[in-house]
């Protein structure tokens, strides 16, 4: 089965987007955020267009990886080429020959200060019966190894010089043919990467498509109507959270009409934003659910349908166990669950709550003591066949309105911030209606 989460998606905008929330606000009537969404939505490029985006993508990757595989296979041939142990490309001669006369002169060097040792050994070991011929010949040969060493001193210094020079442009060469390489290879990353969100942006077309066509059939089986008596009931949802815990809780769902339900779903979403209201923290959030049926906890998107329950007779009942874990680097500030409920038969009938439920917490920061916690209380964020609304907060007693204008005024508040309460009007303005258009089951489509 199939189904549009048109619910979830509206709650999601009114929660995340800053024109959302501004566009429900008084002093922001004049934003105009829906004409910048007119706009994008008529710039939006067609299925055809992704298509080709694609495909041209898909050629410029295989250009790309074809120059990265020629230009690896070139870089090994040019590296062994500089390579100092029979290496024949010119720098790689001249390296090693460079490196071979340093090793000479630095033999050469050696044996000259092994002379003048010798010679200084010489003349030392003259006696007093030495001529003065001798005497003389042996401060000469000392005098002449002692030059000999200075020179071929010079002549290692150079050559030492020399070798590391030509090292230098040899290094240097390899550099380079890595560098050039690396661009190819950047060329077919970068190529790649374009492919990748060439591909994802198709298949998010298709799947929009898919799931707008799959609305239009739905017309042909009817609209989806309210159902009262199918309710969703939140117990141990603490009123106050602490980053870096998990809280457990759990969501009754009754069918308490006389009507048989084939497959039953539970919405939740879940919001938040720091104290300032202007920061969406969500994403330190991470929800999971379980079972009777599937008693294993498993990963709940941020706006979803939980299907956990499946059928329901006639006054039969479903519960659900949830898990709310705050990473540790959540910041304090304020958040919102909303839960509903919604059925679908095989004949193609279905329905559900006409609203949301909201359960409003404040978030603490790591380490923080609660205090004293509450379970938080629900305040119905829409009627059936009424265009307004009054929520109420966990921790006051006064509504914050909202009427068919389209404004909101907030006369009182509880725990949660402007902008949980901005974004409970939103999803109001929608329109009970309006979701239930748009919460059809695709007739004969499985999933």
């Amino acid at each position: 089965m199939k189904i549009r989460r048109v619910l979830a998606t509206a709650v999601a905008l009114a929660v995340t987007t800053p024109a959302a929330l501004l566009a429900v606000s008084p002093a922001y009537a004049d934003a105009k955020p829906a004409a910048q969404t007119q706009d994008q939505r008529k710039n939006k490029p067609s299925i055809k267009e992704l298509e080709e985006a694609a495909a041209e993508a898909q050629k410029a990757y295989d250009k790309a990886a074809k120059a990265e595989a020629a230009g690896r296979v070139e870089l090994e041939k040019t590296l062994d080429d500089l390579s100092e142990v029979n290496g024949t490309h010119p720098l790689a001669v001249a390296s090693a020959a460079a490196k071979q006369a340093a090793t000479d002169a630095a033999a050469a060097k050696t044996a000259a200060d092994q002379a003048v040792t010798d010679a200084k050994a010489g003349l030392d070991a003259l006696t007093e019966t030495a001529t003065e011929e001798e005497r003389t010949a042996a401060e000469t040969a000392l005098s002449e190894a002692e030059a000999t060493a200075t020179a071929a001193a010079t002549a290692k210094t150079a050559a030492d010089t020399a070798a590391a020079e030509a090292r230098e442009k040899l290094d240097d060469a390899r550099v380079a043919a890595v560098r050039a390489y690396g661009v190819l290879q950047n060329a077919a990353e970068d190529a790649l990467a374009a492919k990748v969100a060439a591909d994802a942006a198709l298949a998010k077309a298709i799947k929009e498509a898919e799931e707008a066509g799959e609305g239009e059939e739905g017309e042909e089986g009817g609209d989806c109507e309210p159902e009262l008596d199918l309710t969703a009931e939140v117990t141990g949802l603490p009123n106050k959270l602490v980053a870096g815990t998990s809280t457990d809780f759990s969501i009754r769902v009754t069918n308490g009409s006389d009507r048989h339900m084939d497959e039953v779903l539970t919405f939740v979403s879940v919001h938040a934003t720091d104290k300032s209201g202007l920061k969406d923290t969500e994403k330190f959030f991470r929800l999971q659910w379980s079972s009777k049926s599937a008693p294993k906890w498993q990963n709940a998107d941020a706006d979803d349908y939980i299907d956990g329950v499946g059928a329901l007779k006639p006054g039969a009942h479903a519960d659900l166990k949830l898990r709310l874990t705050l990473d540790k680097a959540t910041p304090a500030g304020n958040g919102v669950a909303f839960i509903a409920a919604d059925f679908f038969n095989e004949d193609g009938t279905c329905g559900g709550a006409p609203g949301l439920d909201m359960y409003e917490f404040d978030v603490k920061a790591a380490g923080s003591k609660p205090g004293k916690t509450e379970d938080a209380k629900p305040s119905k964020t829409t009627k059936p066949g009424n265009t307004g609304t009054t929520p109420q907060g966990s921790s006051s007693a006064t509504p914050v309105a909202t009427g068919t204008n389209g404004s909101l005024a907030a006369t009182g508040s509880s725990s949660a911030t402007t902008s949980i309460a901005l974004a409970g009007g939103a999803a109001v303005l929608l329109g009970a209606a309006a979701v239930f258009v748009v919460r059809r089951r695709k007739t004969g489509s499985d999933a």
